[in-house]
């Protein structure tokens, strides 16, 4: 089986090598080459270097996970598109320069400056998708049987522009959208009930880094009433600390971590505002620092791996930390620093496809009336059940009115923001941005749009 990965030389691409090598599963159904494509030589030979060095400490250590998958670098898309029968899409157009406007415009007119939520993820958005539909062209016409996994954010409105281009042709929608946030909460949730993880069951319902945990069951009883009562156990994982039992408590669900944005914006904004950097400065001069070692053949005494791994440790403590300042300053659990997420759920979601293991993942994928008040082509973040045939979005019921307003509303902006890539139109560029609810004037919404355009021009 072969995977491409568009992106290639993007940081995280060792943990999906990772994830790789762990794989003990059937052979037939297992990875034997991936492909890394990346418009940056440099970024590409660097990663190419770290996964070099994992394959070697694999071999070294005989992991059950059987022979290392053979790596290709290209730098030419066609070429690393034919004969995929997976394409994983990490990119990140613009780069960490781009990441750094979409923070700093907005933090300028005082509203919310984040890579995927607010006017940030719009602009992120208006950049990314011109891009991610020429892709998904290429794809149909190289590579029309591949499975395309999306990670590229804005994931939500990403994976809804992809999948369009599939449909448009007549072809199988065979673009599904993934994100580690919503595994993340539902472990984290099951692990302060004391319960495995992977015997529970999970009802989710929400939008691609707009999603709320409604239920957690066990043995077919639901513990999350037990949990919302219990403050010790309810305030010892990630989301318990960010938003406090008793908002928790009155919302009778646990919201997606990436809501705290929503919910305590002026705390957020006031915390972006005072710190020395944004995230997007931040992992600019991290990552400038490891691709530079890297190139010059590593600064961990010639360890290329040891080198991302330090690198990757410091990126994933000191994430969200602006929203960690703005409740406490507390440093995230061990547990959740070892990097495994998106790449686990994407090496899940290929064994369930490639050998028709029948599971349930929470993705991203057209509703087709799964959430009542979405139309049947709206990307919505919930249960599906994956096999050999795809995933298929499980009924989520009747969904609460705050929660369902939300997702109309970020809905309403990512499709003006899709319209306005497709078209290059001005007005539907400006209304993704002033219906944003994290967008307080219209005003406000024209000066960033302003500001961007200069930056283009």
């Amino acid at each position: 089986m072969r995977l491409t990965v568009l992106g290639g030389g993007g940081f995280r691409v060792p943990l999906v090598y990772r994830a790789l090598l762990g794989d003990s599963g059937d052979p037939a159904g297992r990875c034997t080459e991936l492909v890394l494509y990346d418009t940056d030589r440099g970024r590409l030979d660097a990663i190419g270097a770290v996964l070099a060095r994992q394959a070697a400490l694999h071999a070294e250590r005989d992991g059950s996970g059987g022979p290392a998958p053979a790596v290709r670098l290209t730098t030419d898309l066609d070429e690393a598109l034919r004969g995929a029968d997976f394409v994983f899409s990490a990119i990140r157009v613009g780069g960490l320069e781009g990441r750094v406007r979409d923070e700093r415009i907005p933090l300028g007119e005082g509203v919310l400056g984040q890579e995927t939520v607010g006017a940030g993820g719009v602009l992120y958005g208006l950049r990314t998708l011109p891009v991610a539909v020429r892709i998904a062209e290429r794809i149909a016409a190289v590579a029309p049987d591949a499975w395309v996994i999306n990670f590229t954010n804005p994931a939500g409105m990403v994976t809804e522009a992809m999948g369009r281009v599939f449909r448009e042709r007549g072809l199988p929608d065979r673009v599904i959208g993934i994100c580690d946030s919503p595994v993340g909460l539902c472990r984290r949730a099951a692990r302060a009930l004391g319960a495995d993880p992977d015997r529970a069951d999970y009802d989710y319902v929400g939008l691609n880094h707009l999603g709320w945990l409604r239920r957690l069951t066990v043995d077919g009883r639901d513990l999350l009433p037990r949990l919302l009562g219990d403050r010790a156990a309810l305030e010892s994982f990630e989301e318990g600390k960010l938003f406090g039992a008793d908002w928790l408590r009155a919302l009778g669900a646990l919201p997606n971590e990436y809501l705290h944005y929503y919910y305590f914006t002026r705390e957020t904004v006031a915390s972006l505002t005072a710190a020395e950097a944004t995230r997007g400065e931040f992992l600019r001069r991290q990552q400038a620092r490891f691709y530079a070692g890297e190139t010059a053949g590593g600064d961990a005494g010639g360890d290329p791996y040891e080198a991302w791994e330090r690198t990757r440790l410091e990126r994933e403590e000191t994430y969200m930390a602006e929203s960690r300042a703005a409740t406490g300053g507390w440093q995230r659990d061990s547990c959740d620093l070892d990097g495994g997420g998106y790449d686990r759920v994407a090496l899940a979601l290929m064994r369930a496809i490639a050998r028709n293991e029948r599971t349930k993942l929470i993705l991203n994928v057209p509703g087709r009336g799964a959430v009542p008040g979405l139309d049947a082509d709206a990307v919505v973040e919930v249960p599906c059940l994956v096999d050999a045939g795809g995933a298929r979005p499980l009924a989520t019921g009747a969904v609460a009115p705050d929660q369902l307003g939300l997702m109309l509303t970020l809905k309403a902006v990512e499709r003006s923001a899709i319209e306005a890539a497709a078209s290059g139109s001005r007005a539907a560029a400006l209304r993704a941005l002033a219906l944003h609810p994290l967008v307080d004037s219209v005003r406000v919404a024209e000066r960033i749009l302003d500001a961007e355009d200069r930056f283009r021009c």
